[in-house]
């Protein structure tokens, strides 16, 4: 008998796992806070004997090798990749041994990055489960632009072929267990459902179901703007990531937060976006605790830059203290808990912008002598399935180096269902706009009366 639990981490949509048998457990891809795994250990009443990856990753910090010290696992990674500490190379075709009747074997799959490997999970020599990493995922595949844009072609026709190798040497009631594509900016496309097997993936997966040059077109033409962090991340995991630290950071008073704004630093505000709208620190920016605030912080923050956390209640900044060490954004400069009133120097007052819904913009529009801005902050992706007419566009990820392209006036911002309007918001109102956010649902707009149209 074996076990397979999966850790699962929701702010960056991946999934880690733990398999192993009675005694024994093997972490494969692990997170940078491995508290999580040694837990899952210890509740299986199991030793991690093994620690592996199945490539360098591109998208968080791995836990990788400080698991392995901790523990005193063996630390396996792909044999191709180019790492700075001690590991043990994986080559193509090598079983490790995790229990009784109980292994995983090597299998090369490259096309996500050029050295990366799956790992198939075999029960008294039976494949059972595939661990693909960001090779296969649930109907799509990893993206293959993440490691040199001159191999993302070559790259995107190995994942076809590693693609039609998993569904050539496993049976097809194999499970497959990816890291990425359950909401991760390192999926090539939207994944479908939340399980899958080898034979459901012949069915669905472009990969499997077209020839090699549809797949590839179609796979490069909806590829989308990569995060910004991620060109950090590789290298910090091949250099191999310091261990993490979840220190609290040191507490800030209402006047270093005033030094640290004035000083150009980032206050980051961690309240859900209702509350931050209704009274905030002037200068301060929304990135909601329980939203993406990993990716979208780490994407649209300058790299290095300070940055003040702004928390209502400690847990809550503990919460958002872990979700960014696990893309690199460690010892925040300082931290405050409490409300505006607890932020802000004896005179000061809140600033506030207005939430509305699309139903009050296309009030605003039939009424307005002179009709505010309306700026979309999607995805490309997103905007390609319809706009509100005469709208202007800059994702919300490059809307911190682009406000000065806005036309002057109101700004009505929108997106989808609200998160990124009310970062996007944040940052206007920061930079002295007059800002509404439309915190609504993109599918009510042209029942609100808004013209959309489908984009050219």
């Amino acid at each position: 008998m074996f076990f397979v639990d999966t850790i699962e981490i929701e702010g960056l949509g991946n999934r880690h796992y733990l398999v192993g048998g009675a005694l024994a457990a093997v972490a494969v891809d692990p997170p940078r806070d491995i508290d999580q795994v040694i837990a899952a250990a210890a509740r299986r009443g199991v030793r991690i004997t093994h620690v592996v990856e199945t490539h360098i990753h591109n998208d968080y910090v791995t836990g990788g090798l400080e698991l392995a010290r901790v523990t005193g696992a063996a630390y396996l990674v792909p044999a191709a990749a180019q790492v700075a500490f001690a590991r043990i190379p994986v080559h193509d075709g090598d079983v490790i041994e995790i229990d009784e009747e109980l292994s995983v074997r090597a299998l090369a799959t490259p096309g996500h990055t050029p050295h990366h490997t799956a790992y198939v999970l075999e029960e008294a020599g039976t494949p059972v489960a595939a661990f693909t990493g960001g090779s296969l995922l649930m109907g799509t595949v990893g993206r293959p632009d993440l490691v040199e844009p001159r191999l993302t072609e070559n790259l995107a026709r190995a994942q076809h072929a590693s693609a039609h190798r998993l569904a050539a040497e496993l049976p097809d009631d194999t499970s497959i267990l990816p890291t990425h594509g359950f909401g991760s900016f390192c999926s090539s496309g939207q994944t479908e459902g939340e399980a899958s097997t080898i034979g459901r993936e012949k069915a669905v997966n472009a990969a499997l179901v077209q020839d090699v040059d549809s797949f590839v077109a179609g796979l490069l033409a909806g590829l989308e703007d990569v995060p910004a962090y991620y060109a950090h991340m590789g290298p910090a995991n091949s250099a191999g990531p310091d261990p993490v630290d979840l220190t609290a950071p040191r507490r800030a008073d209402a006047a270093e937060i005033g030094v640290r704004l004035a000083a150009g630093e980032w206050v980051v505000d961690l309240r859900n976006r209702v509350a931050f709208a209704e009274g905030h620190v002037a200068g301060s920016f929304n990135f909601e605790a329980d939203g993406k605030i990993a990716t979208y912080l780490a994407w649209m923050i300058p790299w290095g830059k300070p940055v003040t956390l702004l928390a209502e209640t400690p847990q809550q900044l503990a919460d958002a203290q872990r979700e960014l060490v696990r893309v690199g954004i460690d010892h925040p400069a300082a931290a405050a808990t409490g409300s505006p009133s607890d932020w802000l120097s004896p005179g000061q007052v809140p600033a506030s912008f207005r939430r509305a819904a699309f139903a009050d913009l296309a009030a605003e529009l039939s009424r307005a002598e002179v009709p505010p801005v309306v700026l979309d902050v999607r995805r490309d992706s997103e905007r390609a399935g319809g706009y509100v007419e005469g709208s202007v566009h800059i994702p919300v990820h490059a809307l911190h180096q682009r406000i000065d392209e806005l036309p002057t006036g109101q700004v009505w911002v929108h997106c989808a269902g609200g998160m990124r309007a009310g970062i996007a918001a944040s940052l206007l109102d920061a930079a002295g706009r007059d800002v509404v956010a439309v915190d609504d649902g993109f599918d009510r707009a042209a029942e609100a009366g808004l013209t959309v149209r489908a984009a050219a």
